[in-house]
């Protein structure tokens, strides 16, 4: 089953690109707390890269988004599943498409950055404010 999913849902470079952009902005933005304690220029550089980063992925993220919601009304996809209608080629194409997009496991390894880095971030900036370590 998985080297069928490999064969029809094939990712473009230009979505790892974005899942790496986002990747690291994720990470610039939570190190911005710890790097506030030692250097002030790393914190306003690691600010502009998070800050940027965040900015050139969501807006990745915002088209494809639309391009989804697009192919499924434009599509008619709800109305055809619901009444089981005859789904032809091209309607396979767009759900096709749009399950792949749904299964991909960036957004998975996204979240878990995020979570998995605010949650280090949070605990490095207890230790100092409540001057664990010294």
């Amino acid at each position: 089953m998985d080297n069928k999913k490999e064969k029809i849902c094939k990712e473009s470079p230009v979505t790892t690109v974005f899942f790496i952009i986002g990747l690291i902005a994720t990470i610039a933005i939570r190190a911005i707390g710890i790097s506030g304690l030692f250097n002030i220029v790393v914190t306003k550089i690691l600010w502009y890269i998070g800050v940027l980063g965040f900015l050139l992925f969501f807006i990745y993220k915002y088209k494809v988004e639309n391009e989804r919601r697009k192919m499924i009304i434009e599509n008619n996809i709800i109305k055809k599943i619901i009444l089981e209608s005859n789904i032809d080629e091209k309607d396979k194409e767009v759900l096709s498409s749009l399950l792949c997009g749904f299964i991909s496991k960036k957004d998975t390894i996204n979240y878990f950055v995020i979570f998995f880095t605010s949650a280090v971030s949070l605990i490095i900036a207890l230790v100092f404010d409540l001057k664990i370590l010294k």
